[in-house]
């Protein structure tokens, strides 16, 4: 594809910029060829048209896609230009806060001016065996890779270390050392790899300063070997220097100071020490004050002072040499103070007695007049004569600066020597890796000989690089057999020559020197004659005769010729030098000697620079000549040979190179100037570096990564099996023009530029199907959301049309309701007002009425009378106007109805004549006749409605009159009464006119009540009303003061709580602490102990050298060490005498775990003694007695006799007992006599055979006893007393024996009787055994069907888990299976063995016993005696014979037991087959046993032996887990047995009876249950470092690298650093890989019988390695923070969580270590946009650090380009708002944290009478007891 293609619409570039150096653009339209113009859009937003150059027509430079934005390798770029590497610096450097970037084999790294918490010992040992291209950038990476190049290709590395003043060099190179010496430790106690640190502090103040540019400059140059042996451990150093600036010590420019040990000796002076040198401070001395800044910010000089000189103590240099170093450097300060006076312009003057010069000459030890005389006057010698010289002031200052600088250069070169001493080892060395921290490039505004030397070795440095990398390019494309085309680069050769060749410019400017005249002026002059206009590379300035141009490879550099001859010749006077070397100080002198007699193999010459050799020097034969010549040599002559054997040595071993960055002039953190950045990315190779990879091919993919990154661009008929042949033929269809990739063995070479257009290519294509993806779910989910709300809007309808509906329905019935109800209250309200109004109308009406019937009647009664008058006279009235009238109206009639006729008749016959009108008239006749009939109809009705009501009022009037008669007569009546009431009313009206004064009176009186009754009421209302005002007042100050107790109380009850907690929280953390301080002080006792017993075995070897001939060994040392406690190494220090004493600390902790026990031991040892010795005294008076009355026996007799006597008495007393017991024994037989209790197989039955059996046994050992103490008792009375005398006494002791005889026969009668119904109780019940036993096959055949379903669930169970887990399940579940049935089945056959022998035995003894007593009996009695003496009884079982959980062994069988239990039983085979405990059982049992005997010694011998033996095991089979978890698990089980068993009441709450009976009784062992807690820490310890070993190797590739979901994260270019493949090899570590090592862990510590608490602290503390690794790895790896990635490692945590669940182990802490895990997790897949994101993100991860928060946000990187990064804004915000979270500074988890370990007491349900001991074990000589 063409590169024009590219440049299409939208396409971004890169454009110069005078500010910026390069900024970026974006293209407005397509370039089309011939186009002059480009139309860009710049980022701020302005348009901008770019005119192309008419001559070159180049393009500008592309810009990268995004996602390649920030890459760890700049080599990983599509375009390889300088604007995309200042770019991807800029971004990682400000952004990301990124200071390391690899660029090829460079490691370019970014002064960040701030202290980053990057480089503590967790950061060491994350990137400690790693891969380089694994991990991020860093000068870590770069160390790890020299060292292991170093032990894997058997050659010496260098790293070179270069840049600017202030770049950063001594930090890298003190970093890098800093790694060899943590990572590879050194190879005696000598701690060379600290010595080597502490050079550092020494170096740095005697060798660097302040510069304008860096406040820590290195000012010379230096190359640091560390010496590694063959195991590649350090065993020491070498260094050597270069091009010490001598002349800082006697100016400095502005803002700059001299050498930092000046200043930490004036910061000082006030020490005592300190005062014989007349220190100052540093103002008031001339070579410290010129540049004005004495004090560097946050530096204390005092304390870097202390720091110096305990760096000089560690490395060797003595009190009295460091004071000496001081008192020369003090010299030197005096020395600048010295003045000088002018006598004329030729001689000068020192003033008499001047200070300073004194004071020099008492430090120095030197003459005064002498010094005084030489710094004024110069010596010339010729061939002949020999001058004395005065000089002039100016000359005398110089010649003083001369010497000074001088001095110093030697002191120098001294403790450089002393430094060398102190390093050097005297192991051979294997190899070395050099650390070169030189000079960078360096250009001023003024350039003079220091510049031109430091430029010159650099152009020296810059060849070997460019040829290193062109060489690793050819390598690379050779390997992958790609045809090698010449890529031409830069050869700097012709610059070196220009330097260095014969005639060159150090050539001219020696032989300059040695001219008697020579100047610099005649050296320019002889430069410009040589190689101006000769030489491309040489020019000179225009406007200067004394300066000089070098082209170098980084920039033109003007050389001023000032100075150059001076600094060359290096001059010192020598008659100085020989007041010196006369000096009484013998330090001085020792700076001059000659070369040869030199102290350090790289001590340099007088100038102090050029170290002779890098192997230590062999002394040389008297060669004076020879070292004349060496000190005649010039500095630049010795600099060249100095940089040749440079250059010799790096050559001879493989390099690693890093750049150091200065991003700013200004010492501003994380500030980036592009300028500055760019001169020196020009000057340090760096571009050049791109430069050569670009012109070749420059990205490099694997077909595999090739294949899963572009596999979105093939077709599936384009996929095949062979993925070569598919790449292959992708990109022949994808790129046309062959040229621009290659086909190597095992990677595709593409060209620039390729990678981004397949990138675009794959971009456009995931775009395309994105979009396609968005159009079907945005279209998928509108139709979903879209039905979603029409159902909602259906369903809101629904119920809102039924609320409406119910509503109305409501208001319905609510508005009938109220109807119903107004209507009866509105009927009730009337009807009562009704009633109330016709009530007062009635009253009314009949007053009214009666009024009115009054009125009325003499109405009437007038009206009649009236109307009878009328009535006559209007009679005749009427009729005389009725007559008149009618005769008028008659008339009148008449006339008017002719007239009228008249006009009708004419009116008719005129319309007759009309038709119409006719017709009219008719309908209006119809009409009006119509009209009149209805009117009619009405009027007939009116009529008779008025008749009706006629009629009624006739009624009514007929009725009132009839009232208003009766009323008249009523009142006529009534007129009487009231006549003769009126006098009774007169009185009555009297008596109520004195009621109504009465009235008025109470009135008035009840007034005045009333008013006061109110007043009274009103004053009692407002009393009330306060009172209740005041109550409400104080009710609610009640309330309020019951609240504010309420939320006091809360608050309290809270706080309490919160204190509580806190304080509970605290305690726990405390005891955490503790627990985890003990426990490591236990494990680091626990290593020294290791390491005092390796040390112990190499003592033994050095010092017991076998010789020829049998050794003998001494017998008081015991191999299983039983005779002292489990401090072994301190009774073997007794044993051999040419062994160190260990300190007296060591002793303590061991002595003192026993010797409280010891001493209570020896107190009842002496109390024991004294019972004893007591015991005896009085045992010797009886004997005393007995011959005194007994004078005739012999002694001897006499105590034999006794105790004779006292074993009668014991055999009698075991007598008693046995009855006793025997009687018991009968009684429950009589009480539970039932048939099925004396069964064969019942208990009583065994038991009763049991006892039997001990019968026999106990009745052969009484017998004999018996046997043998009567016939010693005969023929004891024959022998001593005289048969007469003795008779008496022998009849008596046989009737007792007799007497004893016949009980013994009589229980034995019985005992005989009571079996023999035991034995016919047996034979009846056998039929019912028959059906019991039926009945038990049958229940056999119900558990078997049991089983039968149990088997299925578990197969069904088993058949949903994967076909590994399957098997592995199955086969557990079968192992189980016949174990157990092994062991019954072993169990039940010793039973029955044992039950057949003792029936046998028992049979024959009694047989027998019962043969030899009746023989007996009837030899030694009487016949008589036979009738009545019983048979002798058997004698009676005792308990003490039953099993009682103990094993007994012999004392000399102890090394055996622990031998055969311990060393030699391995977890894997036999012992998988026990009891999961079986060892701890065993070793407990035969403790009870010694303890049961009460042998104190023998249980101090066993415990001590078991817990060396076990420390031994671990210690030879301690990397094996199965050893060590099987070891756990028994020492714990034997802690929780001596504590179930110890009889304290706390431990044996969940005991059965028959337990308890089994506690120890004698000791107490209290302290060996805290040795055996401490051991049990110890192997708990151990056994999480196996598992840690086993684990950590596929933690990362597992947990991080390995796609767990496939095809989730793309892979992108890595560059020349490749990565790790994400794709699973077979050798590759997955996730699975994982779990099955988790389930390895796991079943074999249950197999084990681990406690389930103690498996739940080991599977959290695996989590907590597998998180804080996985963790440590994604902080430490950009590549792996991206959002897919997050995804991936949540899915991988929920496959963990998963496997807690399935092991039931959800509750054992195990999640909550992975939380940082999961929240880092989140943390990348979580939106990271606005201030919302944020406060969700603080929120969220509560777990992560701010550090750790803020460091995946920095390393967020996204995998495609539809992801985006997260903003420095953002970032900031999120800073914002962690400030003031409390949590630690520290990047990494602690992967080696250990959780404190406890052992929960966990008691044993297995009784120990029941334990069997396996054959396989080899310990037949232990029995049951």
């Amino acid at each position: 594809m063409a590169a024009s293609e590219l440049y299409t619409k939208f396409a971004r570039v890169w454009i110069p910029d005078p500010e910026e150096v390069w900024k970026s653009a974006e293209l407005l339209k397509d370039y089309k060829p011939g186009d002059k113009v480009l139309l860009l859009h710049l980022e701020e937003g302005k348009d901008l048209e770019y005119r192309l150059d008419p001559k070159t027509k180049e393009l500008p430079h592309l810009r990268n896609p995004d996602i390649l934005v920030g890459e760890n390798d700049l080599t990983a770029l599509s375009y390889l230009h300088e604007p995309a590497v200042l770019h991807n610096l800029r971004v990682r450097f400000i952004d990301s806060k990124l200071i390391y970037t690899y660029c090829g084999i460079v490691l370019v790294a970014i002064n960040p001016y701030e202290q980053l918490p990057i480089y503590g010992e967790d950061i060491i040992n994350a990137y400690s065996g790693q891969n380089m291209g694994d991990m991020d950038p860093h000068i870590f990476a770069v160390a790890e890779e020299a060292y292991k190049q170093m032990a894997r290709d058997e050659r010496n590395q260098s790293i070179i270390v270069s840049g600017e003043s202030g770049a950063g060099k001594t930090v890298s190179a003190k970093y890098a050392m800093r790694y060899f010496a943590t990572v590879s430790g050194s190879a005696s106690e000598a701690n060379v790899e600290e010595k080597v640190l502490a050079s550092n502090p020494i170096m740095e103040s005697i060798g660097n300063a302040k510069t304008t540019r860096n406040d820590n400059s290195s000012r010379f140059g230096k190359y640091i070997e560390i010496g590694f042996d063959k195991r590649y451990r350090i065993i020491g150093a070498n260094m050597r220097t270069y091009l010490l600036e001598k002349s800082r010590v006697v100016f400095q420019a502005e803002e700059e100071r001299n050498y930092h040990i000046f200043y930490q000796l004036c910061a000082s002076a006030k020490l005592p020490e300190f005062k014989m040198l007349r220190l100052e401070n540093a103002d008031n001395f001339h070579y410290t004050m010129q540049g004005g800044s004495p004090v560097i910010e946050g530096v204390d000089d005092a304390k870097e002072m202390a720091h110096t000189r305990q760096a000089c103590t560690l490395l060797g240099i003595s009190e009295s040499y460091q004071m000496g170093i001081f008192r020369i450097l003090a010299g030197i300060l005096h020395l600048g103070n010295v003045g000088f006076t002018s006598r004329d312009s030729d001689s000068c003057t020192i003033p008499p007695r001047h200070e300073p010069l004194t004071i020099f000459c008492d430090l120095m030890g030197v003459d005064y007049e002498e010094m005084c005389h030489w710094l004024c006057h110069r010596k010339l010698a010729t061939a002949t004569e020999t001058y004395i010289k005065p000089i002039s002031k100016l000359q005398a200052t110089n010649a003083r600066d001369a010497l000074a600088k001088h001095i110093y250069a030697k002191l120098f070169n001294w403790i450089v020597d002393h430094v060398n001493q102190a390093l050097h080892s005297a192991v051979k060395q294997h190899s070395f890796i050099g650390v070169l921290d030189i000079y960078g490039f360096e250009t001023f505004e003024i350039n003079s000989f220091e510049q031109f030397c430091i430029n010159y070795a650099n152009e020296k440095l810059q060849q070997q690089f460019n040829m290193h990398v062109f060489k690793l390019e050819q390598e690379e494309y050779m390997k992958e057999q790609i045809p090698w085309t010449l890529i031409d680069f830069y050869d700097n050769q012709p610059c070196i020559n220009l330097i260095e060749s014969k005639l060159g410019i150090l050539d001219l400017l020696d032989e300059e020197c040695k001219m008697p005249k020579g100047t610099d002026d005649t050296w320019a002059q002889k430069l410009y004659n040589t190689h101006l206009n000769k030489c491309a590379l040489f020019e000179k300035p225009r406007l200067s005769n004394k300066a000089f141009i070098i082209q170098h490879f980084a920039d033109k550099v003007e050389y001023q010729c000032e100075g150059f001859l001076e600094k060359n010749k290096d001059t010192v006077f020598e008659e100085q030098i020989k007041v010196l070397k006369s000096s009484k100080f013998k330090m001085l002198p020792e700076l001059f000697q000659d070369d040869e007699k030199a102290i350090s193999p790289t001590s340099a010459t007088s100038s102090g620079r050029i170290p002779l050799s890098r192997t230590p020097a062999k002394p040389t034969k008297g060669r004076p000549v020879q070292t004349a010549k060496e000190h005649k040599k010039t500095v630049g002559h010795q600099f060249r040979n100095s940089l040749h054997l440079l250059m010799e040595t790096l050559n001879a071993t493989t390099p690693h190179y890093v750049r150091c960055i200065k991003p700013n002039d200004f010492k501003f953190p994380f500030t980036f100037d592009e300028k500055r950045a760019v001169q020196q990315l020009r000057a340090c190779g760096v571009l050049e570096t791109i430069r050569i990879s670009a012109a070749g091919f420059p990205s490099r993919w694997t077909y595999q990564e090739f294949f899963s990154r572009y596999r979105v661009l093939m077709k599936q008929k384009d996929v095949l099996s062979d993925r070569k042949q598919t790449c292959k033929n992708v990109l022949e269809k994808l790129i046309v023009d062959q040229d621009k990739y290659q086909f190597g063995k095992t990677k595709i070479f593409f060209r620039a530029g390729q990678v981004a257009y397949l990138e675009k290519l794959r971009a456009d294509k995931l775009r395309a199907a994105c979009i396609r993806i968005q159009k079907t779910i945005r279209g998928w989910l509108l139709r979903k959301k879209y039905l979603r709300m029409r159902r909602a809007a259906i369903t809101v309808q629904r119920y809102v049309r039924g609320y409406q509906a119910r509503c109305y329905a409501k208001f319905l019935r609510r508005t009938n309701a109220a109807t119903t109800i107004q209507k009866y209250w509105r009927m009730y309200v009337v009807r009562r007002r009704y009633k109330i109004r016709r009530a007062a109308t009635v009253v009314l009406q009949s007053y009214l009425r009666g009024y009115l019937a009054r009125n009325r009647y003499r109405k009437i009664l007038r009206e009649h009378k009236a109307v009878i008058i009328q009535k006559w006279v209007r009679g005749w009235l009427a009729r005389t106007h009725y007559k008149r009238s009618m005769h008028a109206i008659i008339y009148l009639q008449c006339c008017f109805r002719r007239m009228m006729a008249k006009r009708e008749l004419k009116k008719l016959k005129i319309e007759a004549r009309s038709v119409e009108r006719y017709k009219k008239l008719h309908i209006g006749m119809e009409n009006k006749i119509m009209q009149l009939q209805r009117k009619v109809d009405e009027q007939n009705k009116d009529y008779k409605c008025l008749m009706e009501k006629l009629t009624n009022l006739e009624g009514i009037y007929n009725s009132e009159t009839e009232k208003l008669r009766s009323d008249l007569e009523r009142l006529q009546l009534s007129e009487e009464e009231a006549k003769v009431a009126t006098g009774r009313v007169l009185s009555l009206q009297e008596e109520i006119a004195k009621l109504r004064k009465d009235l008025e009176q109470t009135q008035s009186e009840k007034k005045c009540i009333e008013e006061r009754a109110d007043r009274y009421k009103q004053e009692t209302d407002q009393l009330v009303s306060n009172l209740k005002e005041e109550n409400i007042s104080l009710k609610q100050e009640k309330e309020a003061l019951n609240h504010r107790i309420v939320e006091q109380a809360k608050e309290m009850t809270e706080t309490m709580e919160k204190k509580l907690v806190e304080e509970t929280k605290q305690l726990e953390l405390d005891l955490n602490d503790e627990r985890l301080r003990y426990q490591n002080l236990l494990n680091e006792f626990s290593r020294l102990e290791e390491r005092y017993d390796d040390l112990k075995e190499e003592m033994t070897l050095m010092v017991n050298v076998p010789k020829p001939g049998h050794k003998r060994t001494d017998s008081t040392h015991s191999s299983n060490e039983s005779e002292y406690t489990f401090s072994s190494e301190i009774a073997e220090t007794e044993d051999i005498p040419f062994r160190t004493e260990e300190p007296s600390e060591r002793k303590v902790p061991l002595d003192m775990s026993l010797f409280l026990k010891l001493q209570k031991r020896v107190t009842e040892l002496e109390q024991e003694k004294q019972v004893m010795q007591d015991e005896l005294d009085r045992k010797e008076e009886q004997v005393l007695r007995s011959k005194a009355k007994e004078e005739e026996r012999p002694q001897i007799r006499g105590a034999e006799l006794e105790y004779e006597s006292l074993k009668r008495q014991e055999l009698e007393s075991e007598n008693k007992k046995l009855k006793n017991e025997l009687n018991e024994l009968r009684k429950s037989l009589s009480e539970k006599s039932a048939p099925e209790v004396t069964a064969p197989g019942a208990p009583a039955y065994r038991v009763l055979m049991e006892q039997l059996t001990s019968v026999s046994e106990e009745l052969d050992v009484r017998k004999e006893e018996v046997l043998i103490l009567r016939s010693q008792l005969v023929s004891q009375k024959e022998a001593i007393q005289p048969k007469n005398t003795m008779t008496d006494s022998t009849i008596l002791l046989e009737d007792v024996q007799k007497m004893k005889d016949k009980g013994e026969i009589a229980q034995a009668y019985i005992g005989l009787k009571e079996t023999n119904r035991l034995l016919e109780s047996q034979l009846q019940s056998q039929k019912r055994s028959h059906e019991n036993e039926a009945e038990a096959l049958r229940g056999e055949i119900q558990s078997l069907k049991e089983e039968n379903n149990r088997q299925q669930q578990l197969l069904a169970q088993n058949l949903q888990l994967p076909p590994e887990a399957r098997i592995e399940a199955s086969l557990q579940h079968e192992i189980t299976r016949l174990t157990n049935e092994n062991l019954d089945l072993m169990e039940q056959l010793e039973k029955q063995d044992k039950t057949v022998r003792k029936l046998k035995k028992q049979l024959k003894v009694f047989a027998k016993k019962i043969g030899e007593l009746e023989v007996g009996q009837m030899e030694n009695i009487s016949p008589g005696q036979i009738i009545d003496e019983p048979i002798r009884p058997v004698n009676i079982p005792r308990k003490e014979k039953d099993f009682q959980g103990m094993l007994e062994y012999k004392k000399e069988d102890e090394q055996k037991l622990v031998k055969n239990l311990i060393l030699e039983l391995k977890p894997r085979g036999v012992a998988v087959n026990l009891i999961p405990g079986l060892p701890a059982y065993i070793l407990f049992m035969c403790v009870r046993h010694a303890d049961y005997l009460n042998d104190d010694q023998k249980v101090r011998s066993l415990l001590t032996s078991t817990i060396n033996s076990i420390k031994k095991v671990l210690k030879k089979r301690g990397d094996d887990f199965e050893t060590v978890s099987f070891w756990l698990s028994n020492t714990c089980r034997f802690l929780h047995c001596l504590k179930q068993y110890s009889g304290e009441e706390g431990f044996m709450k969940h005991n059965t009876s028959r337990q308890n009976e089994h506690c120890l009784t004698n000791f107490d062992l209290a302290e060996y249950r805290q040795v055996l807690s401490d051991l049990a820490i110890q192997i708990y310890q151990q056994l999480v470092r196996v598992l840690e070993n086993i684990l950590q190797p596929m933690i990362v590739s597992g947990m991080l690298e390995h796609e767990t979901i496939q095809g989730v994260s793309g892979v992108k270019p890595t560059g020349l650093r490749k990565r790790t493949s994400s794709i699973a090899d077979e050798g590759t570590y997955t996730l699975d890989s994982i779990l099955r090592q988790l389930n390895s862990f796991h079943s074999v510590m249950c197999q084990h019988g681990m406690d389930p608490e103690l498996i739940k602290q080991v599977v959290k503390q695996m989590f907590y390695i597998v998180g804080a690794i996985t963790l440590n790895n994604l902080l430490l790896r950009k590549d792996m923070c991206s959002w897919s990635k997050g995804m991936q490692i949540r899915y991988n945590v929920s496959q963990l969580e998963e496997w807690l669940r399935d092991k039931n182990l959800m509750n054992s802490g195990a999640k909550e270590t992975l939380e940082p895990l999961i929240q880092a997790a989140q943390l990348l897949q979580v939106k990271k946009k606005t201030d919302d994101d944020a406060e969700a993100i603080c929120c969220m991860c509560n777990a992560l650090t701010t550090a750790q928060i803020v460091k995946v946000l920095n390393l967020y990187t996204p995998v495609n380009e539809f992801e985006e990064r997260v903003s420095v804004s953002f970032i900031r915000t999120i800073q914002m708002r962690l400030r003031d979270r409390k949590d630690s500074p520290q990047l990494l988890m602690d992967a080696k944290h250990i959780f404190p370990v406890t052992f929960p007491f966990n008691p044993s349900s297995l009784a120990l009478e029941t334990i069997q001991i396996p054959a396989s074990l080899g310990l037949g000589f232990i029995s049951r007891v």
